[in-house]
């Protein structure tokens, strides 16, 4: 895929949809121990907004041009907010502890995100 002098033969080659890959994985992974109760709640939502991320990034890029891909750049980079503020909340509820790991994939991912971002609004 060719997008006005940036190229992509195909979304899996991302660093950012890769690492997303790995941050959807451990979040379905420690969300497996979450209460019972929250299946609906709290699980369902982090795992959406896990899942969103690099679902966003591989959209993008298969789409015709910056402008649309930008699009969704920006949307797999509010998803990492929202999973942001919902591990948080995990967290403050103690239903996650050991998620330095996550965050810092989640971190990864965000850096990742920024950078295509800079870099698509910088072609001409």
């Amino acid at each position: 895929m060719e997008t006005k002098g940036w190229q992509l033969s195909d979304y899996k080659e991302l660093e950012a949809w890769q690492i997303a890959m790995d941050l959807a994985q451990e979040v379905y992974r420690l969300t497996r121990d979450f209460p019972k109760e929250e299946i609906y709640g709290l699980t369902n939502q982090i795992r959406r907004a896990a899942v969103s991320i690099p679902s966003n990034l591989a959209e993008g890029a298969a789409r015709a041009g910056n402008k649309e891909f930008l699009h969704f750049l920006h949307v797999a980079r509010g998803s990492a907010s929202e999973l942001e503020t919902q591990l948080f909340l995990a967290i403050k509820l103690g239903y996650l502890r050991d998620s330095v790991d996550l965050l810092a994939l989640l971190s990864s991912t965000r850096r990742l995100i920024n950078g295509l971002i800079r870099s698509l609004k910088e072609k001409p």
